[in-house]
């Protein structure tokens, strides 16, 4: 396939370059590559080539910089191909990590913290704000607000959260508790019940209050309040031909209630 591309240094065209002279984007949002499909990528690219080009840029020192491909240029490299097709852009700096963000997102590549750190770098890093962040992405600003929140907590939960499959609702449920050991403690509570994203909520919601389920006894303190309901209880009698009686005794200690009710 490789035999298909000349080698020529033509912007915005296919062209072939060394491997050895792509540098990475420093930009990069994906952290993780899972080395067995780089190896199943790899022994296709062996059979078949490289189908689509990766695409590259030249930065200030003139070397060519990587934008979108990353996978096909390791793969690549793991193959042993000595060149590989590329589009070289005129790009800026900024444009390039946004280029490289898009890429990943619209693959799906990058899971939900990585999406995470990679708008919260892209905004910091490049001195752009959410608003003009969103435009560029064609996505809602709050989802952008939303997926920088989970930047929050810290790696180890992050990886914990990830290496057990809870998702990104369960990632954003846990973000209400703001102390890292007491939300580290959640976590692993959620880990061991298996608790539902419903269930994460609702468990979360007994971590913030400090409480446990537990029943709830009405307690009286006006002794009144009973009297009331005897007297009551003994008037109604009396009104249908019972000829209850009450006696009432107190003291320093207690109050006494006798009600006597004739068994004829």
């Amino acid at each position: 396939m490789a035999s298909l591309f000349q080698k020529e240094k033509t912007i915005n065209r296919v062209v072939l370059l060394n491997v050895s002279e792509i540098e990475p984007n420093p930009a990069q949002p994906r952290t993780s590559f899972d080395p067995a499909a780089l190896t199943s990528l790899a022994e296709s690219i062996r059979c078949n080539g490289v189908l689509q080009p990766i695409t590259v840029r030249r930065n200030r020192k003139g070397h060519y910089e990587l934008i979108a491909g990353e996978r096909r240029l390791r793969a690549s490299q793991i193959a042993g191909l000595p060149q590989i097709p590329a589009i070289i852009m005129e790009t800026e700096e900024k444009d390039s990590a946004i280029l490289a963000l898009l890429e990943n997102l619209q693959r799906q590549d990058l899971n939900f913290f990585e999406q995470a750190a990679a708008f919260s770098a892209v905004i910091v890093e490049w001195n752009i704000t959410q608003e003009e962040a969103a435009e560029r992405l064609s996505m809602a600003q709050s989802t952008i607000a939303n997926k920088i929140r989970l930047t929050r907590i810290p790696l180890e939960q992050q990886a914990r959260i990830l290496e057990s499959g809870l998702t990104e609702r369960h990632a954003r449920a846990l973000l209400r508790i703001k102390d890292d050991k007491k939300r580290g403690e959640a976590i692993e509570e959620i880990i061991r019940r298996k608790y539902n994203v419903s269930q994460t909520e609702k468990y979360i919601e007994t971590v913030l209050e400090g409480r446990t389920k537990k029943m709830r006894v009405p307690v009286v303190k006006d002794v009144r309040i009973f009297m009331n309901t005897i007297n009551k209880a003994l008037a109604v009698m009396k009104s249908a031909g019972i000829p209850a009686e009450a006696e009432k005794k107190e003291d320093s200690s207690c109050i006494e209630y006798i009600v006597r009710i004739p068994k004829g």
